[in-house]
């Protein structure tokens, strides 16, 4: 299990991203591109451990943890999609997910007095 004892852990979010976008993609790709129940069915099987790994977050917020999970979600798609899919994103892909990410370190990373 990941230390707890910092509130800004982005192991965690990467790790979640890994498994929500490598869940999504494969289930994508069995219904969309045809490709099968097989694709399915690890698409399922990950973005379950995404909901399993998003606990491991150090904040006690559900909804704080899932609002900055967005950054790193929407840089992980866009970067996801290079990789597998041979997106090319343009400079307003780059910039928006430039943008959520700092939304996500001020969400994360503020000092709160709790």
């Amino acid at each position: 299990m990941p230390d707890r004892a910092s509130p800004c852990d982005p192991e965690c979010g990467f790790l979640a991203a890994l498994f929500e976008i490598g869940g999504a993609w494969p289930v994508w790709q069995g219904i969309r591109e045809h490709k099968g129940w097989i694709w399915i069915g690890a698409g399922v099987i990950a973005l379950g451990l995404y909901g399993v790994v998003a606990t491991f977050r150090s904040d006690d917020d559900v909804g704080r943890i899932l609002a900055a999970y967005g950054g790193i979600f929407v840089a992980g798609s866009i970067a996801w999609g290079v990789v597998a899919d041979g997106y090319r994103p343009d400079r307003f892909d780059v910039i928006g997910a430039l943008v959520c990410l700092a939304g996500m370190a001020v969400i994360m990373c503020a000092p709160r007095g709790n």
